[in-house]
């Protein structure tokens, strides 16, 4: 689990951004918002439900989805969606997409701005677009570095 801690400064901002959403604040809804605030590893759904259990033993797996639902709903976090496998979710509030390294699975946030994203794709007329993401998927440089042979000092950028 990637983790980092919070200080206080972090732990007030969190606070503001709850407030400022509009959402009913509770503490089951403010742990988990915390819980993935403090964690850059874009955890799943039963990752978070295990680890706010540890906190809160009466929490159940439905509550956390439905915590879940509801700060997707108000724009305080993001879900990755990958075509295999459960649903992420991610509380950078930045501007950004992500990368899944097929080998090791983890998922890593890559800065984006609108501006490049409207010149990636071109939607009907009378179309316009609320939301773009964009996940990509390959080798991450550690999984790459594991595999590289002793011989393959030429990095690629190339794909496959």
């Amino acid at each position: 689990m990637d983790e980092q801690k919070l200080d206080v400064k972090q732990q007030d901002e969190i606070d503001k951004r709850l407030l400022q959403s509009g959402l009913r604040l509770t503490s089951k809804r403010k742990q988990i918002y915390r819980i993935l605030t403090n964690r850059t590893d874009h955890p799943s759904a039963e990752e978070i439900f295990i680890q706010a259990k540890a906190e809160m033993p009466e929490i159940s797996l439905a509550t956390v989805y439905n915590c879940l639902d509801a700060l997707v709903r108000y724009g305080l976090i993001k879900e990755v969606i990958h075509e295999k496998g459960a649903t992420r979710y991610c509380s950078n509030p930045e501007e950004h997409h992500h990368f899944y390294c097929v080998k090791c699975r983890k998922v890593y946030d890559i800065k984006a701005t609108h501006q490049v994203c409207e010149r990636c794709i071109s939607v009907p007329e009378g179309f316009q677009i609320q939301q773009f993401d964009v996940v990509l998927r390959g080798i991450c440089a550690n999984c790459r570095q594991k595999d590289r042979s002793p011989d393959d000092s030429q990095p690629s950028n190339q794909l496959p």
